[in-house]
């Protein structure tokens, strides 16, 4: 594997930095379940740098995964062939997911609000949309049921919005006691990660709040590209830079 330096490490590009916090959230996860993308990519980070015992679930059944390249789908042959074992979708969300099997998922979205709601379905009008989107797939019920749920989402305001126009996930509803009314076993999101920072929600409120900027990243950025009044942690972080270690494997695991 090729080194990299600390100067390097601390050029980063954004979109580095995100994936290596994300897979830093995983180090002492058991069980992580993704779709592609780089939430795959940062789960595999994961098992090379941090925790080598991650077992990643998929939504095409395949449970304990171990891919050599970053999957162009959750349908690649070389997860099934690397798998512990393959379970009917079926089976993945009546027997892991919906009794709380799985630890932490990560999930995406096109829109994300104040409370963690995401949209995947449609951009504008639900019936004459400027755009229809992949839809809801399993994230309704990851959401519900699994015991963490880590959004990792590029950070604008065609992104982050005041409303979204379809609620396709819920996150934390309209805030406080919502998951706990509505039935959720799983405790919810509790991070957005984007390529500025991470956002968390408030323990009263929920509403998230941001609680950490990435290196070179100022609050106003983040302020700017966010479709609401976001609050400003008091005690505001800044991400450690990506190690040599981190970026190293990163970048070898996206070359090959």
């Amino acid at each position: 594997m090729t080194s990299v330096s600390a100067d390097s490490a601390e050029r980063a590009s954004a979109g580095e930095t995100q994936t290596v916090v994300a897979a830093r959230r995983l180090r002492d996860a058991r069980t992580v379940f993704i779709g592609v993308g780089r939430p795959s990519t940062a789960a595999m980070l994961a098992r090379l740098v941090h925790n080598p015992e991650l077992v990643l679930v998929y939504e095409s059944g395949t449970v304990g995964a171990k891919p050599f390249h970053v999957p162009l789908s959750i349908g690649d042959g070389e997860l099934a062939a690397t798998a512990d074992f393959v379970v009917p979708v079926p089976e993945m969300f009546n027997y892991w997911i919906g009794p709380g099997r799985i630890q932490v998922a990560f999930l995406g979205a096109a829109q994300v609000d104040r409370y963690a709601n995401l949209n995947s379905t449609v951009i504008g009008d639900y019936e004459h949309p400027k755009a229809r989107l992949p839809g809801a797939g399993g994230a309704p019920e990851i959401a519900a049921n699994c015991d963490e749920v880590i959004v990792i989402a590029p950070h604008g305001r065609r992104t982050f919005v005041e409303r979204l126009d379809f609620l396709t996930t819920v996150g934390h509803g309209d805030g406080a006691g919502s998951r706990e009314r509505l039935g959720f076993r799983g405790r919810g999101p509790t991070a957005v990660i984007t390529d500025l920072g991470v956002l968390e929600p408030d323990p009263e409120t929920k509403e998230l709040m941001l609680t950490r900027v990435h290196p070179g990243v100022s609050v106003e950025q983040v302020l700017e590209a966010t479709g609401w009044d976001l609050r400003v942690a008091d005690e505001l972080l800044v991400t450690e830079p990506p190690t040599g270690e981190e970026l190293s494997a990163l970048r070898e695991l996206l070359s090959r």
